[in-house]
Formats: C-alpha cells, sequence, structure tokens
C-alpha cells in the first residue's frame, strides 16, 4: 500500500468533516443538556467540540481527576527523556474560554432509562445526551496472581501517574546486568504499539547506563502493529540487548508470584530484577455495570453517530468502544469526539446525520531520535467503519535515518498538537 507523507496527511486532515466546524447557518441553536464523562483525549475534546458547535448547549464534563496525565510520550517518562509536569493538562481553558461546565467528581451509577448519571459526592446529573469515554481497566488475576498489590511489584504502567514514577524508579535502582521483563496481553489493549515503544526506549537507556542488562519482551502474541519496522530497528540499535518471544515460541505469560519476584510462561519462569506486566483490559466499570458492553468487555456502537446500540442517548467514544479497525489510541479518541459531537448537535436538531471520515496516526519512538508510524483514513459506509482504500502505510522500512530523525520531531510535534486541540 502507499505510504502517506506527512504533507499528504495534514492536506488529509484539513478537509475532513470533523477536523472543523461548517458554516454558521448549519449551526441552527440546538438546545439541551450534555454529559460528558471522562476528561481525556476523548471527553475532553468532545465537550470542546460541542461548545464550539453549539455554544447554546449546556454541557458538564464530569471527571475525577483534576489534572490529566497522559499515557501517549508517558514512556520517554520512564527513562528520563522528559518529565510528568509535561503530560500533565489541566482543563482551566475548557471552563473559561469554551464555556463546559466542569464537575470534579467520581461516576458511580448510569441509570439510561431515567437519563441520569450518579455521582460519589451524591449529585444526580440529568441529560438528554451522554457521552462516555471512561477508558479502559485492567482485568486483575489475568494473568493469574496479578492483583493490585502485585502492581506495587510488578508495575503495569498503563495509567500515566504514579506507576508511570514507579516503573522509572525501579529502572533506575536496578544493578547494571538485570533483566527487564515487559509482559504484553492480547489484544485488544489501550495503544497496540506502546509496549513495544516501550521495551525500545528502555533498551536504550540500558544502552546508554546499565549496558551488561537486557530487556525480555513476552508477547501473548505472534504479530504486532509495525512489527517489521520495529524488530528490524531492534537488530541495528540493540543487538543482544532486546528480545522478543513470540506468543506460539512461549511468550504467554500465564502467572506471576510477585513477592517471590516470579514470572511464569507455560513454559519457562524467571525472576526479573524489573518486571512490567501488562495485563488485559476492558472498558471501565461504569460503562459494563450499565449493560453497555453486552458481556463483551467492550462496547459496540453505531459508527456514524457513536451512539450505543443498547441504549439511546448514550454514545461512547475512545478506548471503551468497539470502533474496528481503528485502534485505541489517543488520536482516535480525539477524531471520535469530533464525529460524535457533529452527530449529537445534529440529533439535537433533527437533522439527518452525516457519514464521517476519520483517521487515525500513530508514532513510536524507537530511541530519541528514531521514529517510526502507522496512519489510515476511514470512511464510514453504512454505519461500518472502513479503511479507505489506498489510505494505510507505515513508514518505509529502508528510510534512511534522516527520515527517522524527521519522524521522531513529527511524534513530537503531534503530541504538542493534539494537547493543544484537546486542552486548549
Amino acid at each position: 500500500m502507499p505510504v502517506l507523507t506527512r504533507r499528504q496527511v495534514l492536506g488529509l486532515a484539513g478537509s475532513l468533516p470533523v477536523a472543523g466546524l461548517p458554516n454558521s447557518r448549519l449551526w441552527a441553536k440546538p438546545s439541551g443538556r450534555v454529559v460528558v464523562l471522562g476528561g481525556g483525549f476523548g471527553g475532553a475534546t468532545c465537550a470542546k467540540y460541542l461548545r464550539l458547535a453549539a455554544p447554546e448547549l449546556e454541557v458538564s464534563l464530569v471527571t475525577a481527576e483534576e489534572r490529566f496525565i497522559s499515557c501517549p510520550f508517558s514512556n520517554t517518562a520512564l527513562v528520563g527523556l522528559r518529565d510528568l509536569a509535561s503530560l500533565t493538562h489541566g482543563y482551566r481553558t475548557l471552563q473559561e474560554r469554551y464555556g463546559v461546565r466542569l464537575i470534579h467528581a467520581r461516576a458511580t451509577q448510569l441509570d439510561p432509562a431515567r437519563h441520569r448519571l450518579s455521582l460519589a459526592d451524591g449529585q444526580s446529573l440529568a441529560y438528554d445526551k451522554l457521552v462516555l469515554s471512561p477508558g479502559v481497566e485492567l482485568r486483575w488475576g489475568a494473568p493469574h496472581g496479578y492483583d493490585r498489590a502485585a502492581a506495587e511489584v510488578f508495575p503495569h504502567a498503563w495509567q500515566a501517574g504514579p506507576q508511570t514514577v514507579l516503573l522509572g524508579r525501579q529502572l533506575t535502582a536496578m544493578e547494571d546486568g538485570g533483566l527487564v521483563v515487559i509482559a504484553v496481553p492480547e489484544t485488544p489493549y489501550r495503544c497496540p504499539p506502546g509496549p513495544y515503544e516501550r521495551a525500545s526506549l528502555i533498551a536504550h537507556y540500558l544502552k546508554t547506563h546499565k549496558p551488561r542488562s537486557k530487556v525480555l519482551i513476552l508477547d501473548a502474541k505472534d504479530t504486532f502493529t509495525k512489527d517489521r519496522l520495529f524488530l528490524a530497528a531492534w537488530q541495528r540499535l540493540y543487538p543482544g540487548l532486546l528480545e522478543w518471544v513470540a506468543g506460539s515460541q512461549g511468550g504467554r505469560v500465564i502467572e506471576v508470584e510477585s513477592k517471590a519476584g516470579v514470572v511464569r510462561t507455560e513454559f519457562d519462569e524467571y525472576t526479573p530484577a524489573v518486571a512490567n506486566i501488562i495485563a488485559p483490559q476492558r472498558a471501565a466499570a461504569i460503562a459494563r455495570t450499565a449493560g453497555l458492553d453486552q458481556d463483551r468487555g467492550w462496547c459496540a456502537v453505531k459508527a456514524s453517530s457513536f451512539e450505543s446500540v443498547v441504549h439511546p442517548d448514550v454514545h461512547i467514544i475512545g478506548d471503551a468502544a468497539i470502533a474496528n479497525p481503528m485502534p485505541k489510541s489517543a488520536f482516535s479518541a480525539n477524531i471520535q469526539a469530533k464525529a460524535c459531537a457533529l452527530a449529537i448537535v445534529a440529533q439535537l436538531r433533527g437533522q439527518p446525520l452525516a457519514q464521517p471520515v476519520l483517521m487515525n496516526t500513530c508514532y513510536s519512538l524507537v530511541a530519541p531520535d528514531y521514529g517510526i508510524s502507522i496512519s489510515a483514513v476511514y470512511r464510514v459506509e453504512n454505519d461500518t467503519i472502513r479503511v479507505v482504500p489506498g489510505s494505510s502505510g507505515t513508514s518505509p522500512l529502508d528510510a534512511p535515518d534522516a527520515t527517522r530523525a524527521l519522524e521522531a520531531d513529527y511524534a513530537r510535534s503531534w503530541y504538542a498538537n493534539i494537547t493543544a486541540d484537546t486542552f486548549a
């Protein structure tokens, strides 16, 4: 498939229906109460774009945390390339500039029949439309023995914050010659290439500071996103330092004993100096307890509006939604949020839904000056998301160093742009 150049990607982004706002004639003053749950790249973006599209709407953003720490680029914080402060974002601009009502509280119960969301502080919010962007939760007990207590010994660091700090400290404290194990689950999970970027940057840190050490990826899968690009880069940059074990070759982690410091696969047992156990995931509990996942772990939606197939007037975006073939990524959540906002305004106006065009681009850092990427454009047809023929591609396998360095710069620019689009 042809590879999109950066210029082509930016050109496509500028032409997408969800990338900008239509002319004012189309926005005919809808009214209503919209509650958005979740303050990440999906929820915060959706709240902002609802107010941009229809300032008459009463939009409330419910998030338990007063500040958001992003998972994108958190792998760089693990190895000291940047700090968590640079990945931390507030909601003040959403409130002061865009008129989003902020509610910092934990949601406890959703009553779709009564159109109400209950909060831990005793509030009960009525809504005409509800947008859920609650993200993921870890499936504790998978692998066997991996629970909250075990995560304090073998961090997952898949929700940025204290776990990121913990894993980073363990890497810093590890003696030269230590073994770092990274356990990767079956898909779907948040950020498919994330574990392999993490392994790469840890390998870069060890090569620089602790060269007798080793990174071992124990994978439940036999293939992964951008695998040819990663494998080629590892062979070149980290020979003998980073090893990947596929699921069929004994890579599936089935049990951990955190007190004993043991990680087990079907065939082997390891006692690593540092173990990063990325557990299997599912949609956050608030969505599942309302039956929105239909006992599947993830929530099916109508592609034209991201409205739940189970309950009307409940829309689900981001990691919790089934939006195949789009991956669970920050870019996907951000652009789904815009499509969802436009769909909600159209529904409140009583107008037909547009068939949105969506896209995703995912950058990974193999080293600070070595970036790779994958991208695709999607079109909704008959309420199904499909890849636009010829739109998908990855970085060239034989790209020169200058191109890799340029993609690393693009990755940093992408992060600055998406966080500005979401929070600024």
